[in-house]
Formats: structure tokens, sequence, C-alpha cells
């Protein structure tokens, strides 16, 4: 008996030992693919910036920057600056929003500034496979599986959001647009999950409802992605809803930056207040026709540009669909309890005024006359108008404002 109780408890023991080495195995078959991935997102700095709030950004050679490393862009040749007026601007006048890592130094001609991935960053991901990356649609598989759903909206089909996001915006359809832009207001909004995050953007979008490509802007607090709770300029790109490609900044292969000054996913400062000082940041999408390259502007610099001839079909030509407005993501939007991430600056978009809800001044789409004008046809829409709305602010003789935003849950019974 005691022989068999020695023998029983010998193979218990070499279980475990299998089992603590197969988990070391993993672990470190898991390290090596996340140094990997660094190695693959870090490209060789020329120099190096450590950021009052804690970033390194790394200035790099140009022409090594993470775009290149995508299969069919490793020949192109960089557009250093858009063949069209260049003198386009925003309407608006200047606010005095910077980048926090401008404050310590500057990047050199022939180089950009990338924002440094740490391996934390990439611990926090769901995988490495889905870093930077919004979740998918997924509504050309199953429309009714993930919640989402369709509208029409001017005889267009336009996909609403999935159950895990939370949408409020103003939206023009049907028409060709080569250019949209919009000055808008940033705040510091709080993030309740550590997986939610929320924005203030402008989408250009092109392509079927539920296969659509879009190339975006603004700015995001997005704890997961950063690692902290600032605000901060973004921008994303999608040819297929989200589902397999794109990503927020340079964190894939596809965006090609020209600017030396200007950082994606770097912090910006400082924020607007409640009956404070208001901030924002004029941003604008714009497409060369001779090249086929979408142009970002931010505050007046090209960022840089999406190279659409090569990377996406859809928007190829021109745009279907522009929207401006804000996005919560959360595994707890259309759910009891509800998450309480707040969208813009916190307060419902009927709270007109400088200082209350969070706007969108001077929005403007361009069409083949290649002038920036207000849209001819708009409208607004918001998945959960109890928790987050919209409101185009439209009184007689004066330009519309867009208002957009709310608190979340918590607020009173309607949004729990």
């Amino acid at each position: 008996m005691a022989k068999m109780n020695f023998t029983l408890l010998w193979a218990l023991a070499l279980i475990c030992l299998s089992r603590n080495a197969d988990g070391k195995a993993k672990s470190r078959e898991t390290l090596s693919d996340v140094d990997r991935k660094l190695k693959l997102l870090n490209k060789p700095a020329v120099k190096s910036i450590l950021s009052d709030d804690g970033d390194i950004i790394d200035c790099v050679d140009i022409h090594k920057q993470p775009a290149f490393d995508h299969p069919a862009l490793r020949t192109h040749v960089i557009q250093m600056k858009p063949s069209f007026d260049a003198r386009i601007e925003n309407l608006g006048n200047r606010s005095h929003i910077v980048q926090t890592w401008q404050r310590s130094g500057t990047c050199s001609e022939g180089t950009i500034p990338i924002r440094r991935i740490r391996k934390q960053d990439l611990l926090r991901a769901a995988s490495l496979e889905n870093f930077g990356r919004k979740l998918s649609h997924n509504t050309s598989n199953n429309r009714e599986q993930n919640g989402s759903h369709f509208i029409h909206i001017n005889n267009t089909e336009v996909v609403v959001s999935p159950i895990v996001r939370s949408t409020a915006y103003l939206v023009t359809v049907g028409y060709n647009y080569i250019g949209a832009s919009g000055d808008i207001n940033v705040w510091n909004p709080k993030v309740d999950l550590p997986e939610d995050f929320t924005s203030g953007q402008i989408w250009v979008r092109g392509g079927p409802g539920d296969n659509f490509e879009s190339i975006e802007s603004g700015w995001v607090v997005n704890p997961k992605l950063y690692g902290d709770t600032r605000t901060r300029f973004f921008a994303y790109w999608t040819k297929d809803a989200y589902n397999q490609t794109g990503c927020f900044d340079l964190t894939c292969s596809g965006f090609i930056q020209t600017s030396s000054h200007v950082a994606l996913g770097a912090a910006i400062e400082p924020c607007s207040s409640r009956s404070g000082p208001q901030y924002y940041i004029p941003i604008g999408i714009f497409m060369d026709t001779n090249t086929s390259n979408w142009w970002l502007r931010y505050s007046g610099t090209e960022v840089g540009y999406w190279p659409a001839g090569t990377l996406l079909f859809y928007l190829n030509h021109s745009s279907t669909m522009v929207q401006w407005g804000g996005d919560v993501y959360s595994q707890n939007v259309r759910k009891n309890p509800h998450t309480k991430t707040a969208m813009g600056s916190g307060e419902f978009a009927s709270a007109t005024g400088l200082g209350n809800a969070c706007f969108i001044q001077h929005v403007r789409i361009m069409d083949f006359s290649r002038t920036l004008k207000y849209p001819e046809w708009v409208s607004t829409w918001a998945d959960e108008p109890y928790c987050y709305s919209s409101l185009n602010w439209a009184p007689y003789g004066v330009e519309p404002v867009f208002y957009f935003g709310g608190p979340g849950g918590g607020y009173d019974y309607m949004c729990p």
C-alpha cells in the first residue's frame, strides 16, 4: 500500500513538473514574441526625446518608418507634400494647444517623431495580433450576432455601431467627397474601465455598410493602448470595417508620415474646462486627386497620408460618407450597469455654449470643386441618446455648431 502511494505521489509530481515546464516555456515564447514585436515596431532612432509626461519620442529616419514594412509599400516613393493648395485652412482662430513632448526637444528634417512602444504596452493588449486595433464590426458574417444593425440615411445604408461601441455624430452621405475638416473641442473625459476608450473625431468613409473603409483622426483617451488617461492626438485606418486591417497611429504599417514636428499618439495640452478656457484642434483630411493619397492636417501641418491607391479600394476615388462626433468603446455599453466612461466633456449635447458640451465648429466638406463648404445635407445620430447625445445647434442666421457627448451610466434610470 505504501509503495502504491509513493508511486501515485511520484506520478502527480511528474505531472506538476511537466505543467510548470510547459507554463514556463509558453511564458518564454510569449516574451520572445513580445520582444520581436517591439523590435518590429520601434525602429532605430537617430535621436530620442524623453517627454515630461514619460513618453519617449524616437526621431526615426523617414525612410525607415513602420509603413514600409507593408509588402505593398516597400518600393513606395514618399510624397513629401500634397500637390493641392497647401494653404487650405480651418476657419477658426488657432488655440494654443501643444504636444507635450515638443517642450523637451525637436526632430530634425529627414526624420519623423514616433512614440516608442514599450513592453508593458504590448502586455496590456488582448493579443499581439490585435495590438492597436479597434474591435471588428463583423457585420458581413452575422449582422445580429454582435448586435450591429443598419439604418438608412439619405437613402444610404449606414452601419450602426456594434454592442461594444456607442457613437454620437453628425453625418453627411451620398456624395463624392475628397475632403473633410472641423475644429474639434478638446477635453479629457473620464474613462471608467481599464479597456474603455473615448474619442472626439472625424471619420471619412467609403464602401458598403458591412465592409466599409475608414480613415479617422481627432483626440482620444485610451488607457489600454497608451497606458494613461491623457488626451492624445490620433489617426486610424481600416479597409474592412475594423476586421483584420488597420490600427491606431503607427502601430502597424499603412500611414506614411512626413512631418518632423507632430507625433501620432502623443499627448496634447491644455484641455478645455467647464466654464473656463476652451481649446480645440483643427483637423482636416484631404485627398490629393493626382495620387489618391489622403492627407492628414493637424493645426495647419500636413502630418502625412494614407496611400489609398495602394492600400484601399473604395477610398481610392472619393468618400461617400463623413462623420463628426464622439465614440465610446466599452464591454459595458448597451448593458445594465452601463459604463460610466464619458463622451466629450461629459455633458449632454443639449448643454450648448462654450464650456459645457463638447462641440465641433466650422464643419466642412470638399468636393471636386476643391472648395471648403458646409455640407449640403446633414443629419445627427446617437446610438444611445439617453447616455450620449448629439445636437446640431443652428439658430437662424448663424452657422451651425455640432454638440455631442454625455456622462454614460449612472446619470439616471434611462442610462443605468
